[in-house]
């Protein structure tokens, strides 16, 4: 059986991503809007009407116009996937985040509307979400998280200021403490004290680091390095796409290595001497982060096999 898709803004770079994908899939018929009725509020509504989900790859506004347009459809509305930032913790609204827990994974399967994560808080809910729950690291611990992406995380200016070789080679942002990602990172890590996170780019497309620094002394018990891998390694055991593994002090991590897959690894380093440890989250900002996370999770909605890597 072909399950029909329409990805409202399938021309901006998450949607391109999204078609490559599922253009692959022969269970997957992609419908689309001609150019002239891309705006055309009638035209959209007859397609939404016609297959079975929508995946929103739109500007925040306009996905809230086009989940408002569903709500008068009543049983003729389709089922959504937003890869905005508008629904992410919105009632009503399911995250697609699966790997949070299994009972995550069967809201989604089950979910008329889902939220696809934010790409900066996904490896670090992963990292914090399990700690938090296990009490390993309390709800109220002060939390920093540092992040560097390639510039097709920053929007479509910052990725036309890059492409035009106008960017810096790397820059911090956000230094006003109000990230639109924040209270996502926060409410599913199930922390109640806000965290801190400063986001940078760097002068390439693709691919994700995130570093959230530990002191362990300050954690409750006398917690160790091991006691994080174990935590960690339970909860995402036989998970397809996240691994966890001790960190080599000797690494050095570059952030495009997993570029154009749904793969994010989960590292962990520790200093037990010093009491010191840093979680990092390495994965491609538009995979796991962005296309391949709708993707994967289009596959759980929809009860179908998918392909989350790009074509080679």
């Amino acid at each position: 059986m072909a399950h029909s898709v329409f990805i409202d803004g399938e021309v901006g770079t998450t949607g391109l991503q999204i078609r490559d994908r599922l253009a692959r899939l022969p269970h997957i018929t992609l419908r689309s809007l001609s150019e002239a009725d891309r705006k055309n509020a009638d035209a959209k509504r007859a397609l939404m009407a016609e297959v079975d989900v929508v995946i929103l790859c739109l500007p925040d506004d306009a996905a809230k116009d086009v989940a408002a347009m569903a709500d008068g459809m009543g049983a003729a509305a389709p089922r959504l996937l937003d890869a905005s930032t508008a629904h992410r913790i919105a009632p009503g609204w399911v995250y697609g985040l699966p790997e949070i827990s299994p009972a995550q994974a069967a809201a989604i399967r089950a979910a008329k509307r889902v939220a696809n994560p934010g790409c900066y808080p996904t490896g670090p809910i992963l990292f914090l979400a399990p700690l938090v729950a296990a009490g390993i690291i309390p709800a109220d611990f002060p939390i920093s998280v540092n992040a560097v992406s390639g510039y097709t995380g920053g929007g479509k200016a910052m990725v036309a200021t890059y492409e035009a070789r106008q960017g810096n080679d790397f820059e911090l942002y956000g230094l006003g403490f109000e990230h639109k990602h924040v209270p996502e990172l926060q409410h599913y890590s199930g922390l109640t004290r806000r965290p801190i996170f400063i986001p940078s780019v760097a002068d390439y497309a693709q691919g994700m680091l995130d570093s959230i620094p530990l002191h362990l002394d300050m954690l409750p018990g006398h917690v160790t390095g091991a006691d994080l891998l174990a935590c960690l390694s339970a909860h995402h055991a036989g998970s397809e796409y996240v691994t966890v593994m001790a960190g080599d002090a000797k690494d050095r991590l570059e952030p495009q290595a997993l570029n154009n897959t749904n793969r994010i690894e989960l590292r962990v380093y520790a200093n037990e001497a010093r009491r010191q440890a840093l979680l990092v989250a390495r994965y491609d900002n538009l995979g796991k982060g962005a296309s391949g996370a709708a993707v994967q999770n289009l596959g759980l909605m929809l009860g179908v096999p998918v392909e989350t890597r790009l074509a080679a």
